[in-house]
């Protein structure tokens, strides 16, 4: 109980000192005009007549869409408060923070033409070029995000943004966090530091996005539970302790690295407004965009263990790195009438390599695969009185990793609170290139199958339709032709000891149909309000190479209301997450990836957690008990074969933005 009493007295304390919101709700028609009378005036943030709202403060996409900071206390804010920052209904975590996800709920469809490097479990908290957010404030801005983690760390996500001018923004983040977990040799660490700068000229004929990525991701390996029925699943009160508990190795760390440097700058040949107003009629511009990216995964240990089996060396090195680098150029002409249509052509380098080539009894395996692949693309846009038209292509006319991909939607907007869409997706590429080529000091972890691997497709379909009143519901169809998976390999002998010693890649040539529907609603009463998502999946197939579970549940019953004289705005509640046990994925610290296994059902056990989350001006506060029914029953909660899942712990923290 004492820990609930502390932070109640410390929220209580901020609230007697709550003044009125320093961003008043006055909405200002124009942020240059802003900018032009702050500087007349001596740059005070208050002007009279029009004043700064938070609609002023500007976050831009990957895609060029705006929204503006958001500092209300909902409960997709209490979702998304997780070390992912997003939320985190479809996946599963492990025991500690920073470790990997589990998969509950799979989507196919691929953001990029190309192959990635591979280690997928290790690139949750990897921040892709798609998802760095760009700024325009009118004062500058930082947002702070601090959260606990397990034993002997802390997590901090910092950002700050302003405008050196009506038309500059810089902006500078880091996210860092580290956490020694309950178990042994469970540590993990990392550090997200990103820099974007958004500049346009004062005629809006020239406009430059740019930023630079530096990223690390760092987790010690156990190898999970050699002994969890005797332990993990005992009734010993020796084992409440997780540190006591065996586990497999002490001396495994896996290890990913990343270094990006993004530009996507444009051009207006022609720039025609309409009349006398800023609205713009038609538009032709010069495109280009260029991305240079180097990254490398990387496991160590310090001794070979022959639970991998047997080793070429006595201690394990092995490392893969990606070098890539991307122009694009194109041509965008826009008409208010006609649309925006885009034609674009890209060169792209690719070089994926490892310092040796491996000779073995049966193959030679290459020191890397470096080539260049040259794509045709177009995009168009339209928005016609509520109904609204999206493609974009591209297709590979040089170069053996891809083919094509192709994404449509259309939507429409029957009026404010209904909305209609539908989408197709379809994507004809190589995998990973850890699945085409690996080099390993372990001796069955040494592959190439260039020559063998084909290209894997993927068809989608999907309809959604949005109401206020009936609530979201999704239903998606995915057709995968040379499905690609890692699983244990039957043909290869396995040694004593060495369980994991035989886990390679495949392909299914047979097809994959997999249906996944998806529906949330919340009901209001007053100030309860129960909110619900609920997913249902199937899968055809002639190989049981996918599993996913049947059915995903997430209800959360919460109380909303404003206390003390409005001051603070109080969120509490339970959430309840469960979802239907099935033969969920093992997972491989070799190649920092997960793979299919069809031994052991895991899953059909309730999660509760219980929230108290407040809001106090531009300040959101969270205090979570995360399942705290783990000691109600018997300790069968795993996020992986012999991976456990957390037991009962409590966390706070908080998210505040400053403006000044």
């Amino acid at each position: 109980m004492r820990y609930f009493l502390l932070p109640l007295f410390v929220l209580m304390n901020i609230s007697l000192f709550a003044q009125e919101d320093s961003i008043p709700r006055t909405r200002v028609k124009d942020t240059s005009e802003i900018f032009e009378r702050k500087r007349q005036l001596g740059n005070k943030n208050k002007l009279p007549g029009n004043e700064i709202t938070i609609k002023d403060y500007k976050i831009i996409s990957y895609a060029s869409d705006t929204t503006y900071l958001d500092t209300t206390l909902t409960i997709k804010k209490e979702y998304k408060y997780n070390y992912l920052r997003r939320d985190d209904f479809e996946l599963m975590p492990f025991s500690n923070v920073g470790q990997p996800y589990n998969k509950l709920g799979v989507d196919f469809e691929r953001t990029n033409l190309y192959p990635s490097l591979g280690a997928s479990a290790k690139h949750y908290n990897y921040i892709e070029k798609e998802e760095i957010a760009y700024y325009n404030v009118a004062t500058p801005m930082s947002d702070l995000f601090f959260k606990t983690t397990f034993e002997q760390g802390q997590m901090l996500d910092a950002m700050l943004t302003f405008n050196t001018s009506r038309r500059f923004n810089f902006s500078i983040a880091y996210k860092g966090f580290r956490s020694l977990g309950k178990y042994q040799i469970d540590q993990a660490q990392s550090g997200n530091f990103r820099t974007t700068l958004n500049y346009e000229t004062k005629n809006t004929r020239y406009n430059l996005r740019a930023h630079i990525a530096a990223q690390d991701i760092e987790t010690e390996e156990n190898g999970g539970l050699p002994n969890k029925e005797l332990q993990f699943e005992s009734e010993e009160s020796n084992f409440k302790d997780r540190s006591r508990i065996d586990i497999r190795f002490a001396d495994a760390d896996n290890k990913l690295l990343g270094k990006r440097y993004y530009m996507d700058h444009r051009y207006k040949l022609i720039k025609k407004n309409k009349d006398s107003s800023s609205v713009e009629k038609t538009s032709l511009a010069l495109t280009h965009r260029f991305n240079y990216e180097t990254k490398f995964y990387n496991f160590t240990q310090t001794a070979a263990n022959a639970f991998f089996g047997s080793s070429l060396v006595s201690s394990v090195d092995d490392r893969m790195n990606l070098k890539i680098m991307n122009n694009e150029f194109g041509l965008t002409f826009y008409n208010a009438v006609l649309g925006r249509l885009e034609g674009n052509i890209s060169l792209y380098n690719y070089n994926y390599f490892t310092n040796s080539i491996l000779i073995t009894e049966t193959q030679t395996i290459e020191s890397r695969l470096k080539g260049e692949e040259i794509a045709l693309g177009a995009n168009y846009s339209k928005n016609i009185k509520g109904f609204n038209i999206e493609g974009a292509v591209k297709y590979t006319i040089s170069g053996k990793l891809t083919r094509s991909i192709l994404d449509g939607s259309a939507s429409y907007q029957i009026n404010e609170g209904n909305k209609l869409r539908a989408a197709i997706h379809s994507s004809f590429r190589m995998p990973n290139f850890n699945f085409l080529m690996y080099q390993s000091d372990y001796t069955n972890y040494n592959w190439q199958n260039t020559e063998t691997f084909k290209e894997q497709s993927v068809n989608s379909l999907l309809f959604e339709i949005d109401s206020k009143f009936w609530g979201n519901l999704a239903a998606k169809y995915s057709r995968l032709g040379n499905y690609t998976y890692f699983k244990a390999d039957t043909d290869i002998p396995i040694e004593e000891g060495g369980e994991g010693a035989n886990i390679r890649p495949f392909q299914e040539g047979s097809g994959v149909n997999h249906l996944k529907v998806k529906y949330s609603k919340e009901f209001n009463v007053g100030k309860f309000a129960l909110n619900n998502t609920i997913m249902y999946q199937a899968v055809s197939q002639s190989n049981d190479v996918l599993n996913v579970p049947q059915l995903v549940t997430r209800n959360t019953l919460y109380f909303s209301s404003d206390v003390f004289k409005k001051a603070m705005y109080l969120q509490t509640g339970i959430t309840l997450k469960y979802f239907t046990s099935y033969n969920m994925d093992a997972y491989s610290p070799v190649l920092g990836e997960f793979f299919t296994q069809n031994n052991e059902k895991l899953g059909g056990y309730p999660l509760l957690d219980f929230f108290i989350n407040a809001r106090v001006q531009q300040t959101r506060i969270y205090l979570k008990a995360e399942h705290f029914n783990s000691s109600f029953g018997k300790p069968n909660f795993y996020a992986a074969p012999d991976y456990p899942y957390r037991d009962f712990v409590i966390r706070f923290g908080l998210v505040w933005n400053f403006f000044s």
